[in-house]
């Protein structure tokens, strides 16, 4: 039997750690900021109403509790904690493989930075689960599943993804390199060009209502995210790197029909844009991951490969300057 060390206790750290937990061939620890908060019973339930629940062997704040014991340490983490903790977890390494469940917010930049070139390192290209926190430490909801998987691996037998396959119940596919699971047109690109393309000329006032982020998906965010696909496909070419583009992934072939899709995925639909109350009504939330995520690094990490490889990107420019300007000046609105 294998321990796994799920590092973050976010709504996706406690899917992960639910599903997992699920299977004989796994022990998990989880490290968190707030053990006291939680409960080593955990459960995740989908949308049909299926339950995991989940066992937590060891739950602490301490690396050398839960990581020394660990074959295998996964990040759960937003892109702002990922430096912070490989940094805090490193003591503690010795033959463990680490991983982040995903890849595009500079995982495997900063594990480069921070380890040697020996150390066995793996990331997701995109999360496997969608979810949302219920109760912090004890309960979250999984909205989708991912029909397939891709992971990038370094220094790690043959058969490491094949165990992942089983252990999430999930096709994964290998990816040739760890660019690969870094660049993604997923979050990086999505979640931007959605929030620009509500919020891009926002004057200030509140609104009466909290917005649906996909079910209320428009055209002109549409042609936003296809702008900036584009862009990330002249990189991606630079680099010989192949993901999937946009319209091909959602089998879409213009802005009208991506919007029709992400309008209708049921997974999506109950999704609400990061949005806070005030005694006004509704305003954009600039600190929510959306926001402090999704521009500074994942659309950020986009862009700086691109000025590298000489790419002109005037579409990521605007939304980048843009969602960069808000988070900058949010404290305007509050």
């Amino acid at each position: 039997m294998k321990t796994i060390c799920i590092c973050g206790g976010g709504a996706l750290g406690l899917v992960v750690a639910s599903v997992l937990s699920n299977t004989q061939q796994l022990t998990v620890h989880m490290l968190t900021a707030h053990p006291q908060k939680w409960s080593h019973t955990i459960e995740a339930v989908d949308n049909e109403g299926k339950i995991y629940q989940g066992i937590l062997d060891k739950i602490s704040s301490n690396p050398e509790d839960v990581i020394l014991q660990s074959d295998i340490v996964l990040l759960c983490l937003p892109g702002f904690l990922i430096e912070k903790t490989l940094k805090q977890i490193k003591p503690f390494i010795t033959k463990q493989a680490i991983g982040s469940v995903v890849s595009s917010t500079g995982f495997f930049f900063r594990a480069h930075a921070i380890f040697d070139k020996e150390s066995s390192l793996f990331g997701f290209q995109r999360v496997p689960f969608i979810a949302r926190l219920e109760e912090y430490g004890h309960r979250a909801a999984l909205l989708g599943y991912k029909k397939q998987l891709y992971m990038a691996c370094e220094n790690l037998p043959k058969d490491f993804v094949e165990q992942w396959c089983t252990w999430l119940h999930t096709p994964i596919s290998p990816l040739q390199s760890y660019l690969e699971a870094s660049l993604s047109n997923s979050n990086p690109l999505l979640h931007p060009a959605r929030l620009y393309g509500m919020w891009h000329n926002w004057d200030g006032k509140a609104y009466p209502t909290q917005e649906l982020f996909y079910a209320n998906w428009d055209q002109f965010s549409s042609e936003i995210y296809i702008a900036m696909d584009n862009e990330f496909q002249q990189l991606c070419k630079k680099l010989n790197v192949s993901v999937q583009p946009v319209l091909e992934y959602y089998e879409s072939s213009d802005a009208d029909s991506l919007t029709h899709k992400l309008n209708s995925i049921e997974a999506f639909k109950t999704i609400l844009s990061p949005m806070t109350k005030t005694e006004k009504g509704w305003i954009p939330d600039f600190k929510s991951r959306y926001f402090t995520e999704d521009f500074p690094f994942g659309l950020q990490l986009v862009k700086d490969l691109a000025v590298e490889q000489h790419i002109e990107t005037p579409t990521m420019d605007r939304v980048l300057e843009w969602g960069q300007g808000m988070i900058d000046n949010n404290v305007a609105y509050n």
